[in-house]
């Protein structure tokens, strides 16, 4: 809490830079109700961050159309990330309190300013999780992650040597975007960052396009899968299930997933050709490149990294996380690197955020290894294709989805999900504007009477 509130104030002391064509810091259109909110005066639910660790349903301000390329939106389907748990832990910098978290979420166009042209009232469509302006160097590429013109944050220049694009529901850190774990949203440059999808795929999977279905398409393109290829992914969440499945599509031979508990049993109940290493019942004195190095003796083609830098799994790297000496620990990212073959690839996609200790540069060095940060994902190279292969049947995020929850009890479901209670997987979460449950999506959990 302290360390993101200190970085906080040394934004605002050292400012913005000018180049963002929108608008920033409006996390919450409560802050300025004569410049944010709608002038109707109605009130919405939404999810907000109140401290490290703490995450409250609120009733807030409804958002208003601000600027010429906004678009107001029902919110029809959210859902919960595991990066969201990187905000809820304080582990992503320039949070305050009142912040409104989510940045996976679709609706229903309910408003629009002047210059949008392409949308209508009534219009269902999802969107992507990071803002592109349409026309910068890299919005030319389909490269939206890392738009030019969409967030200005200083401190994120100066400590990655260039910004990422602005992202809802992400801390002040990516441009400070309220997020679309509430009733309503307000998108900026809409006319670019939002997608129509058509009547013949529901709700429940097209949501999935905002963050998850593109990310670990990317991770599994990006790091080059290819026909034949071992590939051993850590982490058995949503990303590493759904990068499992396009492994395969992209030709890999085999797939391993390594983690521990249901989660497990989870992913090899969806799909049964996936084999699986639980670290925790390795005997001792067994690692998990030793265990791998049994199962693929010269080691994975390739290694995908789909958890995150802030689980550390030994008592030194959980002390220098506590002390703040690395924000991320570099124990997966050495698992990965002594486990893949000389000159493997080793993707990252988990969310790392600044700097980890230790890293094994020596193993990496010397066997020719490639690491790459797959970056936060491109959606916009994406998500056209990728919602054919969902209107072709070829792909169905509904496989990851394992409950149906409401708004009003988001907070509840933060802390099921974090501590990994109930089989939680990945949920779509309904607001008084969704449709009813579609064929194959579960029904309804309450956790509060």
């Amino acid at each position: 809490m302290a360390l993101s509130q200190a970085a906080a104030l040394v934004e605002k002391v050292i400012g913005h830079d000018t180049n963002a064509v929108t608008e920033q810091d409006i996390t919450n259109p409560g802050r300025d109700r004569a410049k944010y909110a709608d002038p109707s005066g109605e009130k919405m639910k939404a999810l907000c961050w109140m401290g490290k660790n703490t995450v409250k349903m609120l009733d807030v301000p409804k958002p208003r159309v601000v600027e010429d390329r906004d678009v107001i939106l029902k919110v029809t389907g959210s859902t919960v990330c595991g990066s969201d748990l990187h905000l809820l832990h304080g582990s992503v910098v320039e949070l305050e309190k009142g912040d409104i978290l989510g940045h996976e979420f679709m609706g229903v166009v309910e408003s629009m300013g002047p210059a949008v042209k392409n949308l209508q009232k009534g219009d269902r469509v999802v969107a992507s999780f990071q803002i592109a302006c349409g026309n910068c160097y890299y919005c030319d590429k389909k490269q939206s992650s890392m738009c030019e013109k969409s967030n200005s944050n200083s401190i994120e220049a100066g400590m990655y040597g260039a910004r990422t694009a602005g992202m809802f529901g992400y801390s002040h850190f990516t441009g400070g975007f309220a997020g679309g774990q509430a009733e309503y949203v307000r998108v900026p440059l809409g006319d670019v960052n939002l997608l129509k999808i058509p009547a013949s795929v529901p709700d429940e999977k097209a949501l999935f396009l905002s963050d998850v279905l593109c990310t670990s398409w990317h991770c599994v393109v990006d790091t080059g899968v290819s026909k034949g290829d071992v590939v051993a992914i850590w982490g058995a969440g949503p990303i590493g299930q759904m990068a499992a499945d396009f492994s395969f599509m992209n030709g890999a031979s085999r797939v391993i997933i390594i983690d521990n508990n249901w989660r497990l049993d989870y992913v090899k109940e969806k799909y049964p050709k996936v084999e699986t290493l639980d670290y925790t019942a390795l005997p001792k004195g067994t690692s998990v490149t030793a265990k791998l190095r049994e199962m693929v003796p010269r080691g994975p083609d390739i290694a995908l990294e789909c958890v995150a830098g802030e689980y550390a799994k030994g008592w030194a790297h959980y002390f220098e996380l506590l002390l703040g000496l690395e924000t991320d620990s570099s124990e997966i990212i050495n698992e990965m690197i002594t486990s893949v073959k000389p000159f493997g690839r080793i993707g990252i996609t988990g969310v790392y955020v600044g700097f980890a200790n230790h890293v094994n540069l020596g193993s990496l060095m010397e066997e020719g290894k490639r690491l790459m940060g797959n970056g936060q994902a491109p959606v916009h190279m994406y998500w056209e294709k990728l919602l054919g292969m969902i209107e072709s049947g070829e792909i169905d995020p509904l496989k990851m989805v394992s409950h149906r929850v409401s708004l009003d009890e988001l907070d509840t479901v933060y802390y099921k999900f974090e501590k990994k209670e109930d089989g939680m997987q990945k949920v779509f979460v309904e607001t008084k504007f969704s449709n009813p449950p579609a064929a194959g999506c579960p029904t309804l959990t309450r956790f509060t009477t």
